[in-house]
């Protein structure tokens, strides 16, 4: 087949790539080279845009074992333990087919992580929809929580938090992420990088179909009123063949046999092949008729771009090919040698004897193109003017806690089995998930966070906001922190304005863990979130989402948010609310999304978690729980529907000290007498109703409030 320029404009080329690829090939390249670089070429394989900029980002700290250019990141917990996670996007195949992209979302990043020797022991999700109103939006929202539930209940790895906000601009492309969590021996990590030349190369796991075909490209391209058409795009996972596949690995892994491990995941056998090749320095050879399909005739384009799910490539060491096949063969698996670890520098595959495609890998990996796209900074906000007031704490309260941001999330997580495993100790609603290091004293706490709304108004002071957020959440569990990922979810990079975003987030963020002794070790990048189908290019705000983990040596030790007893303490740390801007009370009391976001002080934000890890340990406090969206009285009204415990509120309160966003802020329960140095008592506890202003909220009326918005949203 003669490559013409539409064929090459469909896969994606600009006529610049296209010559960097005749250049690298050294000739024209046939149909199967010329879809191999444009997967790898990809922004979701080469992160072409992104690259530069995702530099800055600080990767190293003591307690990290491996950092960004692996399946997934590694972190020392002692004792000889590693915990290994990353998060992923699967926006795209969500939107067009919403219970498959979720559900392969999920199985694509528990790969990722039980790749690098890790047993899976926690899931957790970051998701964003549109106007519960829009087209199609009810139908998303069920289809993607069915899909994480589905493969996650299926598989047996407990989903144990997570978060969901709504808003107008994922109307046409919303932003399903998941992140995965294992555990594994710091000395029995594997990694990617093929090795020794003969080392026979090994597929395992499910037949290749022809579903997921181009689906890098796809995850690459913006919508438009076409895209139902990329139906066939979207995977189709088994969770049940997951399963299967991870005890067979892991079983594998306790030998000897594996030189090295990769899973297929965006661009198939065509990434893991070019991925583990290239971080070795070595060839590697396919051939082409040994792959096992379930489907006649595939041919090797579409055996090569598949994305079809529950697929591994590994290098052995020399005979251990039927021990290893006996292993997988008894998980009921296809095991299949299909080439060779080869001198030189390239992929080579052959089909029917033939030599069907021969590249160079250099251009496939370290040398795709890297651009500096041109990005302009978006403007600072004026500070808010005419600031309203609040004419009933009490009312304005109510309205918040059955707004669409802040109610409860109840209805989502019920369909996730988050207890599978025995290990998780606490339940989705609270500040951040704990999953205990099995038949240990010690546990992981687990927090997602992003305020797309403050990133929009301000990327840096968002991409800032976002790292501290997760910090501050660990905290308020009893956690130290240790390390993030992170899945960047933006819009097209080819408009300056939104790689202005891209930029202040990554360089807010980088910030943030520089201060904050928090490294990243792992992430995703995920552009063209934007819709032309919805009217003139809808783009996404920008949506940085942080996915953070940490460390609670003695899970004895652990805080939650309820109250505990009548008459105890609330205590305020970091001082009274004073913003309004970006806030949710000015968002769904007034109408108005205007003003900056609140400023971070990290110095602040870091010593006032210190000092709320203190208060922990020590066993001074009783309840702890962070301030963020709707502030002081909504975090007040979440401690106590979790205890069934009221409060009332000391002094009086206006919309700034009730409402305001401001960061670095906790609020902390102690017993009466009990002194909280350089804390402000607000309030006690005691009650079955909230008292603000001297206004009495039921928390009776409040739990409906909370609890019904949601199903009823829903329902319609």
């Amino acid at each position: 087949m003669s490559i013409t320029p539409d064929i090459v404009a469909a896969h994606g080329f600009t006529p610049e790539e296209y010559d960097r690829v005749l250049a690298a090939m050294g000739r024209e390249p046939n149909l199967l080279e010329l879809g191999i670089f444009s997967v790898m070429w990809s922004e979701h394989c080469s992160y072409k845009s992104s690259r530069l900029h995702l530099a800055k980002l600080p990767p190293k700290a003591p307690w990290v074992i491996q950092g960004p250019g692996e399946n997934a990141g590694v972190i020392d917990i002692g004792d000889g333990d590693a915990a290994i996670f990353k998060m992923e996007s699967h926006n795209h195949p969500s939107y067009i087919e919403p219970y498959q992209g979720a559900a392969t979302g999920v199985g694509g990043i528990l790969r990722d992580v039980f790749t690098m020797g890790a047993r899976p022991v926690a899931n957790m999700n970051a998701l964003r929809f549109g106007e519960i109103d829009a087209p199609k939006m009810r139908h998303l929202v069920k289809g993607v929580v069915a899909g994480i539930g589905g493969y996650g209940n299926c598989v047996g790895v407990p989903t144990v938090g997570g978060e969901t906000i709504f808003h107008k601009s994922y109307n046409g492309n919303i932003i399903v992420n998941a992140m995965t969590v294992g555990l594994a021996r710091a000395d029995k990590i594997f990694y990617s990088a093929a090795a020794g030349v003969g080392n026979p190369v090994v597929y395992v796991g499910s037949k290749t179909g022809r579903d997921g075909i181009h689906g890098a490209t796809m995850a690459s391209a913006e919508f438009d009123e076409n895209s139902e058409e990329k139906r066939p795009t979207v995977q189709v996972g088994d969770p049940f063949t997951e399963k299967l596949l991870i005890e067979a690995c892991l079983e594998l892994m306790a030998s000897d046999a594996i030189v090295a491990i990769q899973d297929m995941g965006a661009a198939g056998l065509t990434s893991s092949s070019v991925e583990m090749a290239s971080k070795g320095g070595v060839g590697i050879r396919l051939d082409l008729d040994k792959v096992p399909c379930r489907e006649a005739g595939m041919t090797p384009y579409e055996m090569m771009l598949s994305e079809s799910q529950e697929r591994m490539l590994m290098v052995l060491k020399p005979g251990r090919e039927a021990f290893a096949e006996a292993i997988f063969r008894k998980w009921q698996l296809d095991f299949a040698v299909i080439g060779e670890v080869v001198h030189g520098g390239d992929l080579t595959m052959t089909f029917h004897g033939h030599e069907v495609g021969r590249i160079p890998l250099e251009p496939l990996a370290d040398a795709a193109p890297k651009y500096d796209r041109p990005h302009v900074p978006t403007p600072k906000r004026e500070p808010l003017a005419d600031v309203p007031a609040s004419a009933s704490i009490a009312a304005d309260l109510k309205t918040l806690m059955a707004s669409v941001d802040l109610c409860s999330r109840r209805w989502i997580w019920e369909q996730y089995d988050h207890m599978v495993g025995a290990d998780t100790l606490q339940r989705p609603g609270g500040d951040a998930a704990v999953v205990r290091v099995h038949g240990t004293r010690k546990a992981l706490a687990i927090a997602t966070d992003c305020t797309p709304r403050y990133c929009y108004a301000d990327p840096h002071e968002g991409g800032r906001q976002a790292v501290a957020e997760t910090w501050r959440n660990i905290i308020a569990v009893g956690g130290k922190p240790l390390a993030i990922t992170n899945c960047l979810n933006f819009a097209s990079p080819q408009n300056p304005v939104i790689m202005g975003q891209l930029v202040g987030c990554i360089e807010g963020m980088a910030e943030a863990c520089r201060a904050l002794d928090y490294p990243v070790v792992s992430g995703n990048v995920s552009l063209y979130n934007e819709s032309k189908a919805t009217g003139g290019g809808n783009a996404i705000l920008p949506t940085p989402a942080i996915g953070g983990v940490g460390l609670l040596a003695d899970y004895a030790k652990q805080m939650d948010l309820a109250f505990k007893a009548a008459g105890e303490a609330i205590w305020l740390i970091g001082g009274d609310g004073t913003h309004l801007g970006q806030s949710l009370w000015l968002r769904e009391c007034h109408g108005r999304e205007e003003g900056p976001p609140p400023p971070v002080n990290l110095v602040a934000e870091r010593a006032h978690g210190e000092a709320v890890a203190g208060l922990i340990a020590a066993g001074t406090v009783t309840a702890v729980h962070d301030l963020s969206d709707g502030g002081l009285v909504v975090a007040l009204a979440e401690m106590a529907l979790a205890s069934g415990l009221g409060a009332v509120v000391d002094g009086r309160l206006d919309a700034a000290t009730a409402f305001g966003e401001d960061q670095g802020r906790y609020l902390v329960t102690a017993p009466a007498g009990v002194d909280i140095p350089g804390a402000t008592r607000i309030g006690t506890v005691g009650g079955d109703a909230l008292v603000l202003n001297g206004e009495t909220v039921a928390l009776a009326e409040l739990k409906r409030l909370h609890e019904d918005a949601l199903p009823a949203m829903i329902r319609g």
